[in-house]
């Protein structure tokens, strides 16, 4: 059983791959996102029209969605898009949870469902992403021995999958764990 870090909020949801049939679920989160939220995940200002094009594009061109799904919402989600063009294989990561469970554990959930299934698919590194000033999203590439650096005005995190320790892919079970 995962337990999570605030006691605040009762989950019930559990962590998993979510289905092309389930793009409008990823959409309707990405929708769901504040304003801060919403510029954290895409490192600026994202409108609604782009996050419907962005979600779809997602799908359309194979991206790996996982998501924190409660009943029929996903509340967090996390994608591995492939890198083609780097070499050795790669794969770009991103996060996106809502506001109410932010800071509660449910981003390192994601984050390791995320590497088994990029380990899975061949990935030697993963890359992420992010703002200068997104210190939650350093803190948690740092967790997983992301080596950041500061390129073109992001901060850009690089994850050699071979230094991070081997996770279980199970099932996390959240129907008794505390979110808050």
């Amino acid at each position: 059983m995962s337990r999570l870090a605030s006691p605040n909020i009762q989950a019930s949801g559990i962590v998993r791959r979510l289905r092309p049939s389930e793009l409008p679920l990823f959409r309707d989160h990405l929708m769901r996102l504040d304003p801060e939220s919403r510029r954290d995940r895409f490192n600026g200002a994202a409108s609604d029209a782009f996050l419907e094009r962005y979600a779809e594009r997602c799908f359309r061109e194979g991206a790996t969605v996982v998501g924190y799904v409660e009943g029929m919402r996903v509340l967090g989600a996390a994608e591995l898009h492939e890198r083609p063009e780097l070499d050795p294989p790669t794969g770009e990561i991103a996060f996106s949870v809502e506001k109410k469970l932010q800071h509660c554990g449910i981003g390192s959930l994601l984050f390791k469902r995320l590497i088994a299934h990029a380990r899975a698919l061949g990935y030697t590194q993963l890359r992420v992403t992010t703002h200068p000033q997104n210190d939650a999203m350093r803190r948690l590439a740092r967790k997983f021995k992301a080596r950041l650096s500061f390129e073109e005005g992001e901060t850009v995190g690089h994850i050699v999958l071979d230094d991070v320790p081997f996770v279980d892919d199970a099932e996390p079970d959240l129907s008794t764990a505390a979110v808050g």
